[in-house]
C-alpha cells in the first residue's frame, strides 16, 4: 500500500547550539559568513577587563580601610565617584582630607584595651572608708582593726604616744610591742616594700614603719614603759635601738647624734653596776647648749618630759617625689618641775624637730626620683611622638604606596603609648606622718622618801614665764623599794593625775 505524502510539510533542521567541527556555521543549513556572531569586539572586552580588576581594586581597598575603622560604604560609590578617587587608595576626593582623624582614631581604639589593661593592672580595690570622731583613743583602736593593713603601725604609734599622756600605760605597752615587731619584720624581705621600688606603685602602698626619727621615738617610748615595769635591762636595749634607727644617716656628722637614749644607756648601764662612762661621754659631745649631770645611782624618781608640736612631712618637687618636713615653733622652750623643797627647771635634751629635718637622703629618695624622671622623660616623649605623627599623617600623599600615614600613625601610637606609662608611673613619696610626736624631749632625776608627794610640772616661754594652762599636777606614789619610780610627763597630758 502506497502512502500519500501530499499533507506532510518538511521542517528545516534545527541548527545545532554549537559550531560543527568543520566549522561551516550552526549547522547544516546554510553557512554563516561570520565564525562568533556575538564575540565581542577587542576594545570592549578589555574595557571590561579594565573595569573588573578597577573592581577588585576597590575591593582589597575596602577591605583594607575596613581594618582601619573605615566605612565599607564610604569605598563603593558611584561610577562617577571611582574616576574621581584619589591617586593612592580607591576613596573619594574628599574622604582624603580625613584620612590622618581617621588614622588617629585608629591608633586611640587600637591602644583602648592595651591602656585599660595596665591602668587596671595599676588600680587597687577600694577601701573600705572607717569613720573618724576626733577622739585618737577611740579612732585609733578601730583604725588598727578595720583600716588599711599598711596602716597598722602607724595608728599603734599615734594611739599609744595619746595613751601614755592620759597616764594609760597598759594601753600603750601592747601596741608598740606589736609595732616594734612589725619593724623588725620588716628589715626582711616585704613585699609591699618591694613594689614601692617599682615605677608603677606608690611608695605610701607599702606597710608603714616610719622614718628613723619616728623609729627612735617607738623605742624610746617602750624604753620608758620597761622601767617603769622595773625592767632597766629591757629600757637600755630599746634606748640602744633608737640610737641605732639614727645610725645610718647620709651625712656622717648627724649619725646616731641622740642625746637622751646614749645618757639614759648610761644610766641604766649604771644602776645595773656596770660601767656607764661611754654613754655618758658620747651622750655630752652631742649634746647643745645643756650640761648633762653625773650618774646619781641613789636617784630613785626619774622624770621624762616632753613638749611642743612635732614634725609633719610633706612631698616637694615636681611629682611630689622629694619627702620633705614641716617643722612647727613651739612658745614653749622649757619645763620647772616643783615638789616639797625641790625646785629646778628642765632644758630640752633632745629636739625631734633637728633630728627629722638632719636625717639626709634615703635610698628610697634615689628611687622616687628615678621614677620622676622616667615619668617626665615618657610624657615629653609622648607629647614629641603624638605631634610628629599627626604631622606626617596630615601631608600630603606621593603616591600610591607612600606609607607617610602609616609612619604617622606608627608614631601616634608610640606617644600613646608612652604617656600611658607617663600616668601610670607613681613617684609620690609616702607622706604618711606620726603626727602627735613632741619637739623636745628631755629629764632630770631626783631622790624622794617613800609615800605619796604631789609634784607640779609647769612649762615655761622665753622669759621663765609659766603657761598657766600648760600646768600639770602629778599625784607620784613612791614604793618602799629598790625599784625606781618613773614618771612621764606631757605638755597634752591630762591633769591632775596619778602615777
Amino acid at each position: 500500500m502506497t502512502r500519500t505524502t501530499e499533507r506532510v510539510s518538511i521542517h528545516p533542521r534545527r541548527p545545532s547550539v554549537s559550531p560543527s567541527p568543520g566549522g561551516e556555521g550552526w549547522g547544516e543549513g546554510e553557512p554563516n559568513t561570520s565564525f562568533f556572531p556575538r564575540l565581542l569586539k577587542a576594545e570592549e572586552l578589555s574595557q571590561r577587563r579594565n573595569a573588573n580588576l578597577s573592581h577588585l581594586g576597590l575591593r582589597r581597598e575596602a577591605k583594607r580601610h575596613a581594618a582601619l575603622g573605615w566605612r565599607v560604604a564610604k569605598v563603593f560609590q558611584s561610577a562617577h565617584g571611582w574616576r574621581k578617587r584619589c591617586r593612592r587608595c580607591a576613596l573619594p576626593p574628599q574622604s582624603k582630607t580625613l584620612a590622618p582623624l581617621r588614622l588617629c582614631a585608629f591608633a586611640l581604639k587600637c591602644f583602648l584595651l592595651f591602656a585599660f589593661v595596665l591602668l587596671t593592672g595599676c588600680a587597687t580595690t577600694p577601701t573600705h572608708t572607717v569613720p573618724l570622731t576626733g577622739d585618737i583613743l577611740v579612732d585609733g583602736p578601730n583604725m588598727i582593726a578595720n583600716g588599711p593593713p599598711r596602716d597598722k603601725v602607724l595608728w599603734q604609734y599615734r594611739t599609744a604616744a595619746a595613751a601614755m599622756r592620759q597616764g594609760k600605760f597598759d594601753v600603750a605597752k601592747p601596741l608598740l610591742d606589736d609595732a616594734l615587731l612589725t619593724l623588725g619584720g620588716i628589715y626582711g624581705k616585704d613585699a609591699d616594700a618591694r613594689k614601692s621600688r617599682s615605677y608603677f606603685h606608690a611608695e605610701a602602698k607599702k606597710t608603714f614603719i616610719g622614718e628613723p626619727y619616728e623609729r627612735a621615738m617607738a623605742y624610746f617610748y617602750r624604753g620608758i614603759i620597761y622601767w617603769m615595769d622595773g625592767e632597766p635591762d629591757n629600757a637600755r636595749a630599746c634606748f640602744r635601738s633608737a640610737e641605732f634607727e639614727d645610725s645610718d644617716a647620709e651625712d656622717k656628722k648627724y649619725a646616731g647624734d641622740w642625746v637622751l637614749p646614749d645618757y639614759l644607756d648610761g644610766l641604766a648601764t649604771t644602776k645595773l653596776a656596770g660601767d656607764g662612762s661611754d654613754a655618758l661621754k658620747r651622750a655630752r659631745a652631742n649634746s647643745k647648749n645643756i650640761n648633762l649631770p653625773d650618774y646619781n645611782p641613789k636617784a630613785n624618781v626619774l622624770v621624762f618630759l616632753e613638749f611642743g608640736p612635732g614634725p609633719l612631712k610633706y612631698g616637694g618637687g615636681q611629682y611630689g617625689e622629694q619627702l620633705r618636713i614641716r617643722t612647727r615653733s613651739s612658745s614653749i622652750v622649757a619645763a620647772r618641775i616643783k615638789t616639797g623643797a625641790a625646785n629646778f627647771p628642765i632644758a630640752p635634751t633632745d629636739d625631734v624637730n633637728f633630728q627629722a629635718t638632719t636625717r639626709g637622703g634615703r635610698v628610697m629618695d634615689h628611687v622616687l626620683g628615678n621614677k620622676a624622671v622616667f615619668k617626665s622623660a615618657t610624657d615629653t616623649i609622648g607629647d614629641a611622638a603624638i605631634i610628629s605623627g599627626a604631622i606626617l599623617a596630615s601631608g600630603p600623599r606621593r603616591g600610591r604606596h607612600d606609607a607617610t600615614d602609616e609612619v604617622g600613625a606608627g608614631l601616634m601610637l608610640a606617644g600613646i603609648v608612652s604617656k600611658i606609662f607617663s600616668a601610670a608611673t607613681t613617684p609620690e613619696s609616702d607622706t604618711r606622718t606620726w603626727d602627735n610626736l613632741p619637739q623636745f624631749v628631755s629629764f632630770a632625776t631626783m631622790s624622794l622618801p617613800p609615800g605619796q608627794h604631789a609634784v607640779t610640772v609647769e612649762f615655761l616661754e622665753p622669759g621663765d614665764k609659766v603657761v598657766a594652762k600648760l600646768t600639770k599636777q602629778i599625784t607620784v606614789n613612791i614604793p618602799n623599794t629598790d625599784r625606781d619610780k618613773v614618771v612621764f610627763v606631757s605638755d597634752s597630758s591630762i591633769t591632775p593625775q596619778t602615777q
